[in-house]
């Protein structure tokens, strides 16, 4: 491999790096209602009340409403945008 196709490669690798780290993210966290939120409201129609348990044990209750063409739960008290429950 010659001296140019190495600095090649490593331009490359640098560009793919710093796009990668560019990318808006969440870390990793999840956009959007749970899968639980959607299945509570299976069945139902908008402003039907539902409940679920979280994966943490919190029991959720809200009403169902369309989002997307899906029936989904909103919760009565959702949990605050950027906080986590203590």
């Amino acid at each position: 491999m010659s001296v140019k196709n190495i600095l090649l490669a490593l331009c490359v690798l640098a560009i793919c790096a710093t796009s990668a780290l560019a990318q808006p993210g969440g870390g990793g966290k999840r956009k959007g209602p749970p899968p639980e939120a959607f299945t509570a409201c299976e069945g139902k129609s908008a402003g039907d009340t539902a409940s679920f348990t979280s994966p943490r044990g919190d029991e959720v209750t809200g009403i169902c409403v369309e989002q997307n063409g899906k029936m989904v739960l909103r919760p009565d008290n959702p949990p605050e945008r950027g906080k986590k429950k203590q």
